[in-house]
């Protein structure tokens, strides 16, 4: 029986980290290889969403949304909360890193996945990577996502706003 959340294999995927320990070590953890990455929030309950962003004003844009599309995008019963791909310079560590940073306030452009700062408790979040070649990982994302949409009634992860 291979492990899976929300539909999607953790086939090769690393163990799970978590935000403040990636936060804390920039990352160092993390390849610098192309991938795929998941962040999970494992919580029976659901959250009490922050109404300001916690993320950067990258380019002086706020990244808070409105609480109603906050809480129209949340998904009950779902641990995966975002699913996103690195490809370019850098690979996954300076993704991940770019991601946190922009979650902790700094003004990186790291707009993809601003819903995430929106939950209390992101230092809890839970990251798990997986290493593709640069060529597969835009599909492999598009196909985690597709995954999920299929759990999930069409539907999204939470905080991924395209695809």
């Amino acid at each position: 029986m291979h492990a899976s959340i929300d539909g999607i294999s953790l086939d090769a995927f690393s163990e799970p980290v978590s935000v403040g320990i990636l936060r804390e070590t920039r990352c160092l953890g993390v390849p610098q290889h192309s991938g795929i990455y998941l962040v999970l929030r494992i919580s029976d309950y659901p959250p009490q969403f922050l109404v300001k962003s916690t993320g950067g004003a990258f380019k002086r844009k706020d990244p808070t949304c409105p609480a109603e599309f906050v809480f129209e995008n949340w998904i009950e019963g779902a641990n995966v909360v975002y699913i996103g791909k690195a490809a370019g310079r850098g690979g996954l560590r300076r993704r991940l890193d770019d991601l946190i940073s922009f979650g902790y306030g700094e003004a990186v452009g790291h707009r993809g996945g601003r819903l995430l700062w929106h939950l209390p408790g992101k230092e809890e979040l839970l990251v798990r990577w997986r290493t593709y070649p640069m060529d597969e990982a835009d599909n492999a994302e598009t196909s985690a996502i597709a995954t999920f949409k299929s759990m999930y009634g069409g539907r999204r992860p939470y905080a991924n706003l395209a695809k």
